[in-house]
């Protein structure tokens, strides 16, 4: 009788050990932290290139880690992107092909999949995806595009208004969030910035942060898009009243949309300070009638010091949530992950927005933070999509990748001196026409050095550029006979990847 007591004993330790040692493999599974902010261009990130700004919080995820320098969407929208980013699968298959959609919530996430594994998840900022948010433990976000200052957030279902700048509320609450979470287990949280969407509203503490400087002008500023009908036709124009002084500048005047105040949900310290520095600039203007080429310069300089007065809030919360997992012990074994849903023009073909599958809408920034364990730094060159996102955090907690996800892990990228074989081309569909910033329809293929695009709809055009020779996509190629077989092998490539990804819709 002893001799069983003794081994129900030993037996029962060894049971308690063994469920030990898989709590603690299960808790020791890396965290996933996934900032995106909303239309950020990587042209504003130093990481990238310091021309125009510094951003030196972001730039620590990565002098930490790795930046990759090759990274696309595949359909440059907001609402396709953040559809494609939980699904891994173009817009094409999980049907939110433009912003007028609602979501099909319930498709096959990788949230959900996380949480069913064990993981604790959590959305909080912009959604912009009509349906609620499902297999998330917490959502705190904004309802629709959100406002600037002191935004309303829907809690679960529930709305409150909280006073403040919106890229500091929604730090904080990530923060609070972090802090009371269910620490026996990996967390993956979603934190989802406004900024620097438009209208690019600054935080009043950094109205002033840009407002003496000059910034470099795009060489194709002027863009005069020959041989390029949609881009001619857009309606994303700098230079032409696309962009509003009023709605899109905060002068004090009517603009097309009317008298639009930005000033409606301020407290009365913000309206005093926001009046203190946009109403001087308003007078100046009247008072200068600028006309043709030096209205349009006057705009482009107004447009950038706002958007980049949005990203220096960015870029300070950004440190927060950095300093925080440093402060907890975090930052060892949690991926990092900075992003945007899409690129944006600075002024390139004098432009703001996104939608052209040309470099700086197509064109996304990601850095990432990489766990303990993964020894890639520095620069990553290989071609990578945001369907790629989904896969990549289930496959770093080791959740099996279902079999509809398009996008690839890019897990073996993260351990340096590995050869891997990779992806030649990246698929790119673009649906929202006809809309107020008139962009074709149009849907292409890019490879490291050439790009092919076909616009329809309403028109039935191809363009063709050497990226090599012609990074800023000036010069149309196709039907050059100088490039007659590259062209061949770009058609027939890309109809194996219409093929592929199944996308049939024109």
């Amino acid at each position: 009788m002893n001799l069983l007591k003794t081994l129900f004993f030993a037996a029962s330790v060894l049971l308690f050990i063994t469920s030990c040692q898989k709590q603690k493999k299960v808790i020791e599974r890396p965290n996933i932290l996934y900032i995106m902010s909303d239309d950020h261009s990587y042209q504003t990130i130093s990481a990238y290139s310091d021309k125009l700004m510094k951003t030196p919080n972001i730039d620590r995820i990565a002098d930490q880690g790795i930046l990759f320098e090759n990274s696309f969407v595949g359909n440059s929208i907001c609402a396709p992107s953040r559809a494609t980013l939980l699904t891994g699968k173009h817009t094409h298959k999980n049907g939110q092909i433009d912003n007028s959609v609602t979501f099909d919530s319930g498709q096959v996430t990788f949230p959900r999949l996380l949480k069913a594994a064990g993981y604790q998840t959590a959305i909080i900022g912009k959604w912009h995806l009509r349906s609620n948010p499902t297999g998330f433990d917490y959502w705190n976000i904004v309802p629709g595009q959100g406002q600037y200052y002191n935004p309303d957030f829907i809690e679960m279902g529930k709305k409150t208004r909280h006073e403040g700048y919106v890229t500091d509320i929604t730090t904080d609450i990530a923060l609070k969030w972090l802090d009371g979470r269910d620490k026996n287990k990996p967390f993956c949280l979603l934190l989802h910035n406004k900024a620097p969407h438009r209208t690019w509203e600054p935080d009043t503490l950094y109205l002033d942060e840009f407002k003496d400087k000059v910034f470099p002008v795009p060489e194709n500023f002027f863009d005069t898009y020959e041989g390029r009908q949609a881009a001619a036709e857009q309606k994303l124009s700098i230079r032409k009243k696309d962009m509003d002084i009023n709605y899109d500048l905060k002068l004090n005047v009517k603009g097309r949309f009317g008298e639009v105040d930005h000033t409606k949900r301020m407290n009365e310290k913000q309206r005093e300070r926001w009046n203190r520095h946009y109403l001087p600039i308003t007078k100046d203007f009247l008072e200068k009638h600028y006309t043709g080429d030096a209205l349009d310069l006057w705009k482009y300089q107004r447009y950038m010091r706002d958007y980049c007065a949005c990203i220096r809030s960015v870029d300070k919360n950004v440190g927060r949530v950095l300093d925080y997992l440093d402060k907890n012990g975090l930052t060892d074994n949690t991926l990092i992950v900075y992003t945007s849903d899409q690129g944006f023009y600075m002024g390139e073909h004098g432009w703001f927005d996104k939608r052209f599958m040309y470099e700086e809408s197509f064109r996304t920034p990601l850095l990432m933070r990489l766990p303990k364990g993964y020894t890639r730094r520095g620069k990553v060159n290989e071609l990578v999509q945001n369907i790629d996102y989904a896969p990549t955090f289930l496959d770093i907690a080791g959740v099996e990748i279902p079999k509809e996800m398009q996008g690839v892990s890019l897990k073996p990228l993260f351990n340096k001196n590995e050869n891997v074989k990779w992806r030649d081309a990246l698929y790119y569909h673009y649906y929202e026409f006809p809309n107020e910033h008139a962009v074709k329809r149009h849907y292409g293929i890019r490879t490291d050095r050439y790009k092919l695009i076909h616009f329809y709809y309403d028109i039935d055009v191809w363009e063709m550029y050497d990226l090599k020779k012609d990074p800023h996509e000036m010069n149309n190629i196709f039907g050059n006979t100088e490039y007659a077989a590259v062209q061949k092998k770009l058609e027939k490539r890309l109809q194996e990847l219409r093929d592929y990804y199944q996308d049939d819709t024109e």
